[in-house]
């Protein structure tokens, strides 16, 4: 990748969101031209992880377990893609953003708090990588229609992405794995997380306008509101029915189905299955399913176990430590964003949580606030940072990467600091 260190934004060129790709992943199924570098890193992560399988690195039984672990959860992150996909396609996040857009009348401060509002929503509610990959491009695609900066909207879905990821269990793959360490049902995880929540996303927006929203950020008193986005027939009608019934059913199942979730998940993406397999067939193809993603994970859940046995949980103990009180939950916090930051998020809470101690509860969300709110620095602390960056470049608007770091520094302080500080006063 390769980011512009100017501090001048450019406009995205228009390109209709729901034209808009994944940047990795391929557009017609698995031939070898269409995978990317970065999939080629995820495929190299599952080839070292299976090494270390058939080599005794890692005890078969051990590698045998941690599938048993994950594989719920691939069954929910598989099945929440594809269900946010075919969402996409049936236009209902392009229908929600020129809404919102709309409804902010032209005045910035309402169409900031309604972005705010619908990206948190949208990675609360179907994931950060739902964020990343799909809302990402409707929102830098409606800048052009509406004549607004288009940094702000991608800063917006970048750092809400991370931040807006710690309520529910199913916002981000961290937290499946932390509640079921912890035991918490998803009503009982919301219940120790909320505030840590609030917290995060009230300092995200604090820092948005600061450096990305203020007027003399943006350049302009008001922006023109966009036309609606309207099904022009209705084939398009019944999809956008059908695809955005099946995520309220998904969303109101969250608190009803508690570790169950995937079933909820796998339900809602078949009722949208269906509808294009009536409709639409030809948007059914094999790349909905992200097996990059789902390759990553394994690979990872294979590799990191490997290097813990040689030696990386002395390490991780020894950044971490396991005090249970105020102080062991900030150090385990403050590892968790900074290793974030140096490799990437999901092995950060991986090798970390290997090291909390069962009793330390606490200690381990604060880890989780690390892992899920610090990876705003570096460009590749997160899948979903990644990502948001790829779709930076492909539609031409300029990230300054001094600027992205240090405000990034300066968010990760503060939303780290204030989310643990407020997980610990309310638990």
């Amino acid at each position: 990748m390769s980011y512009v260190p100017d501090h001048v934004d450019s406009a995205p060129r228009p390109t209709s969101s729901t034209d808009a790709a994944a940047p990795d992943r391929p557009r017609k199924g698995l031939g070898l031209r269409n995978i990317s570098v970065l999939d080629w890193v995820r495929l190299g992560l599952l080839a070292a992880g299976l090494l270390c399988v058939l080599t005794g690195l890692l005890p078969r039984d051990e590698a045998a377990e941690n599938m048993r672990r994950i594989g719920p959860l691939l069954l929910f992150l598989g099945s929440v893609i594809v269900l946010a996909e075919l969402t996409r396609q049936a236009k209902v996040f392009d229908v929600i953003a020129h809404r919102l857009a709309i409804l902010g009348r032209g005045n910035y401060l309402a169409l900031f708090a309604l972005c705010v509002l619908f990206a948190s929503a949208t990675t609360i509610l179907l994931n950060l990588d739902t964020t990343a990959v799909l809302l990402t491009p409707v929102m830098l695609a409606l800048a052009a229609p509406a004549r607004i900066p288009p940094l702000p909207l991608a800063m917006t879905t970048l750092w809400l992405a991370n931040t807006a990821s710690l309520l529910l269990p199913v916002s981000n793959l961290t937290n499946l794995l932390a509640a079921d360490r912890v035991a918490l049902h998803a009503t009982e995880f919301a219940a120790r997380m909320w505030a840590p929540q609030l917290v995060s996303i009230a300092a995200t927006m604090l820092c948005l306008w600061i450096w990305f929203w203020r007027r003399g950020r943006r350049g302009s008193d008001r922006y023109m509101p966009p036309e609606p986005v309207r099904p022009r027939d209705a084939k398009e009608r019944a999809l956008l029915y059908a695809t955005a019934g099946a995520c309220l059913l998904f969303i109101v199942a969250i608190p009803i189905l508690g570790e169950s979730i995937g079933i909820a998940a796998v339900v809602a993406a078949a009722i949208a299955v269906t509808a294009f397999a009536l409709l639409d067939r030809s948007a059914l193809r094999f790349s909905l399913i992200p097996w990059q993603l789902l390759v990553f994970v394994v690979g990872l859940f294979l590799v990191v176990p490997t290097l813990s046995r040689l030696g990386l949980s002395d390490v991780m103990h020894a950044l971490i430590g396991d005090d249970a009180g105020a102080a062991g939950a900030f150090r385990a916090a403050a590892a968790g964003a900074a290793l974030s930051n140096v490799a990437n998020n999901l092995p950060a809470y991986t090798a970390g949580e290997a090291v909390v101690p069962p009793g330390n509860g606490d200690q381990l969300l604060a880890l989780l606030i690390g892992t899920n709110v610090g990876p705003v620095v570096a460009p590749w602390a997160s899948l979903a940072t990644l990502l948001c960056l790829e779709f930076c470049r492909t539609h031409g608007v300029r990230v300054p990467m001094t600027r992205f770091v240090l405000t990034g520094l300066g968010l990760a302080l503060l939303a780290n600091t204030g989310a643990v500080a407020a997980l610990l006063i309310t638990g």
